[in-house]
């Protein structure tokens, strides 16, 4: 029967116990909460032992606190008992509801697994409810069930030891144990919540630190970079709309970074160009273009694209690379330039002067006596034939049909024509005049080589001033020149002839003295089925007569 003074006992153990659960809640991390709940069992519940066996990971317990003996809390902290061990300890024993008693006399068959404990014994019990010292008293510790449902996972363990008053705990001692149990659950893994979501705001602020730390950095590798940077969007109807700009690239083009943000490349780059740029947003990879300055002039550039995807929504915009190529694409122009032109006069050279005349020639010959005979070979009433004739809009004919040495019908290759006997016939043709110099070996003889490079510049420069835009004027080497003009009947060659020689023999100042050359024209026509060389030697040849057939005397002006 309760004394008078239990409930009294009770309420202030209850009190106790209350202050227990409320430090467990306010515990700053889970190992302050594991050592909160084992001082507990002490302090409030009336044990002189208590232990908090901890699930790990891998399933298996580890002693993570314990209260009551420093001896002992020294000799098992730490350690690990497999869970099957104590699965096996939880099954067996008399079930105080979730609470599981192991009496001295069976615990015997648990001195050889490998949970760990501390070792005691003692004389029999004198009466029945005494403590034993190896009996076993275990508070299985659940996580707590979603809305009160049924107990989730099995977080821990507590196990208790000594009673103080030396009894085995009655109904209220184990209805405490039971509730202290459930309570200390919710504590732990609160705790442990608390400690993962520090965990991965530490690691979240590490994270975004580290995200921090590479933006600046490209902040600055793209602010600051020597070469030009861009980013522009990609898709959508903005596709292209340049986003953001350095100010390497703003230097490069002359324009503000406000000013920038309202094109895109397409409306920066040369309209001869805007094709390559095209391909080379849509793939990625580099390309060598023009884009235009402020100033309306252009500037090579060397520009490459990355295309930034994500991962979710694909491309989302384009990095792009601006490197100033302008100095190269001059020296390639510059060697080009140099290739094909002569060093002394600038003029397009002998190699230069082959490759423009052989662009306009075809092996089908087009003169009379070949278009009549291409004439005679179509049978109007053989329906078949293999090579039929087609004449152009000059009655020149070419052959119908693909071979080695024409063009097919659908070739709109224009041939080539030439003016038909000594007179003007009203044809336009491809004019070859191949000029010579009279009198200029003396120059050299006489006054040096300055002066003779002096006389083949002035003379350069007043046959270019001479002739019209897309005419060319080359020279072969020597004092040797040669003019194409396009276009010309033989009336027109013949008064261009005149007109060049007329600018030529005008004094030239050469090494501080006026001399004089004459100059010797021979008119060849370029016509289909000639090649460049043979036009060349046609026009050389009718040179040499023309020079045969004036005096000596007056083959120089003086």
């Amino acid at each position: 029967m309760e004394t008078e003074s239990e409930p009294y006992v009770r309420l202030a153990s209850l009190r106790q116990l209350h202050q227990v659960m409320a430090d467990m809640n306010t515990a700053r991390s889970l190992a302050d909460t594991l050592q909160t709940v084992a001082d507990g069992v002490v302090t409030a519940l009336g044990y002189e032992l208590a232990c908090v066996n901890l699930v790990r990971p891998d399933g298996d317990l580890v002693v993570a606190a314990f209260a009551g003996n420093p001896a002992a809390e020294a000799l098992i902290t730490g350690r690990v008992g497999s869970r099957d061990s104590w699965d096996r300890r939880l099954a067996m024993g008399e079930q105080w509801g979730d609470l599981v008693f192991i009496p001295h006399t069976e615990g015997w068959v648990l001195d050889d697994d490998d949970v760990p404990q501390w070792y005691t014994d003692g004389p029999a019990p004198r009466f029945e409810d005494e403590w034993h010292p190896s009996d076993r008293l275990f508070a299985p510790m659940y996580a707590p069930g979603a809305q009160g449902g049924p107990r989730g996972e099995l977080i821990g363990v507590l196990s208790v030891d000594r009673p103080r008053n030396g009894r085995r705990p009655g109904a209220w001692g184990r209805e405490a144990l039971q509730m202290y149990a459930f309570q200390a659950a919710i504590a732990i893994s609160n705790a442990r919540l608390r400690s993962n979501m520090q965990r991965a705001l530490v690691r979240l602020e590490r994270e975004q630190q580290a995200l921090r730390a590479s933006e600046e950095s490209f902040r600055q590798a793209f602010e600051y970079a020597p070469s030009g940077m861009a980013i522009a969007e990609m898709g959508g109807d903005q596709h292209g709309r340049i986003l953001r700009t350095n100010d390497a690239l703003c230097r490069l083009l002359g324009r503000p970074a406000s000013a920038m943000r309202r094109y895109s490349f397409s409306d920066l780059v040369h309209p001869e160009d805007i094709g390559t740029l095209l391909r080379t947003s849509a793939e990625g990879g580099r390309a060598e273009l023009r884009l235009g300055r402020r100033d309306g002039t252009y500037v090579w550039v060397s520009l490459r694209n990355s295309v930034v995807a994500d991962t979710a929504d694909g491309p989302r915009f384009l990095l792009t690379h601006v490197e100033d190529i302008e100095e190269r694409k001059r020296r390639e122009l510059q060697l080009a330039h140099r290739a094909s032109h002569d060093s002394l006069t600038g003029l397009p050279n002998s190699a230069e002067l082959r490759s423009r005349l052989a662009a306009r020639l075809c092996r089908r010959p087009t003169t009379a006596h070949a278009a009549a005979d291409a004439y005679d070979s179509f049978d109007t009433a053989d329906t078949g034939f293999s090579h039929a004739a087609a004449f152009d809009a000059n009655g020149h004919g070419f052959a119908v049909g693909q071979g080695a040495d024409g063009y097919d019908a659908f070739d709109h290759h224009v041939h080539t024509v030439a003016p038909e006997g000594d007179r003007d016939d009203g044809t336009k043709g491809l004019a070859v005049l191949f000029c010579d110099l009279d009198g200029f070996k003396s120059i050299n003889d006489r006054f040096g080589h300055n002066a003779g490079d002096a006389v083949l510049i002035e003379v350069a420069r007043r046959l270019s001033n001479g002739v019209r835009d897309g005419d060319t004027v080359a020279r072969l080497g020597g004092d040797e020149f040669v003019i194409l003009a396009d276009g010309l009947g033989r009336a027109d060659a013949q008064d261009l002839a005149v007109r060049l020689r007329n600018e030529i023999i005008q004094p030239i100042r050469a090494e501080g003295r006026a001399v004089r050359v004459g100059a010797s024209f021979g008119i060849g026509w370029a016509h289909c089925g000639m090649t460049a060389d043979e036009v060349l030697k046609s026009a050389d040849e009718r040179m040499y007569v023309e020079k045969r057939s004036r005096p000596k005397q007056h083959r120089r002006a003086g």
